[in-house]
């Protein structure tokens, strides 16, 4: 999140106030036509806000959430509210950011991290052709040391929106998490390669993990983490490819099913994720050597549903899951509040447990 100065007139700010959540856009001569509140929720009623004296207005009670993210629309157009100092970064831009009463950021976000450096990686010739990454490792550490490793789908992403190396040096720093190294696996075409593709999974297992670990050796099995369709990557890589992975950190994913997601039904990969979800569900025993699982996700996403139902599924046919969830939707702050003690905890269990 990023801080900037804006200026706030006598309409004041948004703000959260008597229960509710007032949304406030100063607009004194009334230049705009109409505003709207967009938000990433569905929050349940109308968002178009209210001609007041100096702008326009939105009150609403308090949704069921600890922050969200919010822009103002005008004719189609979004844009962060100038009122509103915080922002959250993202693959579509900024939104600003509000939090509720009672959120709690990530205490790690005041740990001291350890120093790290990045190597750049490239893994050329694969089945979906080349996949770049960067491995992250605490600084002053020889390549060649072994080190239990995480590879993160999105990787370039999570890391820049979530924080994920910041993550990982910070509970390096204080001794909650072991050494370590963070393959940021950058996704390419990611609709293609991640919606249930069994040649980036062949290109992952046989040409990207083990090019990595004879560059970076490990002791241990690798983790694979990802959030939503990378979530769904990962589990498929998992569950038809050769045991690799010790772990697997899911958040957020697309487990698309015909009942629970008809929304989704134009996506142009949502055969092949049904399909997958399909033969997930039919499964009465995990594959030998299955991963420990963690799931996490928001309450008030619209993958929460479809989550829950692979969550139940995995643990009834034997496969050991632990389940997180935090009153945020479908966000990058979503993933990063849900990395501890959910991600430190699979992680300790499989390289240290």
């Amino acid at each position: 999140m990023v801080t900037v100065e804006r200026s706030v007139d006598s309409l004041g700010p948004t703000a959260v106030e008597d229960e509710q959540v007032a949304f406030r856009l100063a607009d004194p001569e009334h230049e705009r036509d109409a505003v709207r509140v967009w938000s990433d929720l569905d929050l349940g009623r109308d968002l178009a806000m209210s001609s007041v004296p100096g702008g326009w207005e939105l009150r609403m009670p308090i949704p069921p959430v600890d922050c969200l993210e919010y822009l103002f629309e005008t004719d189609g157009h979004g844009e962060p509210d100038p009122g509103n100092p915080d922002l959250v970064d993202g693959a579509f831009g900024a939104h600003s950011w509000l939090a509720m009463p009672g959120y709690q950021a990530p205490g790690w976000l005041e740990a001291e991290p350890v120093p790290g450096v990045r190597r750049p990686m490239r893994v050329d010739r694969t089945p979906v052709g080349r996949i770049e990454l960067s491995v992250w490792q605490p600084e002053g550490v020889p390549d060649r040391r072994p080190l239990p490793v995480l590879v993160a789908h999105d990787g370039p992403e999570i890391d820049e929106y979530g924080e994920l190396t910041r993550y990982v040096a910070a509970l390096i720093g204080t001794g909650e998490l072991p050494p370590m190294r963070v393959a940021l696996v950058a996704p390419g075409p990611r609709d293609e390669r991640y919606a249930a593709n069994p040649a980036y999974a062949t290109a992952l297992t046989a040409h990207v993990v083990p090019r990595l670990l004879r560059r970076f050796p490990s002791d241990h099995r690798p983790v694979l983490s990802g959030q939503s369709l990378g979530a769904l990557a990962a589990l498929y890589i998992a569950w038809t490819s050769t045991p690799t992975f010790a772990g697997l950190f899911l958040q957020s994913g697309s487990y698309f099913t015909p009942d629970l997601d008809p929304q989704e039904a134009g996506y142009p990969h949502f055969a092949a994720v049904t399909e997958f979800v399909s033969l997930l569900r039919a499964a009465r025993a995990p594959a030998p050597g299955a991963p420990k699982v963690a799931m996490t996700c928001g309450t008030v996403e619209e993958n929460l549903a479809n989550n829950r139902l692979v969550r139940d599924h995995l643990a009834k046919i034997g496969l050991d899951v632990t389940w997180g969830d935090v009153r945020q939707g479908h966000t990058w702050t979503c993933w990063r509040d849900t990395f501890d003690p959910h991600l430190t905890g699979l992680l300790n269990t499989v390289w240290t447990g």
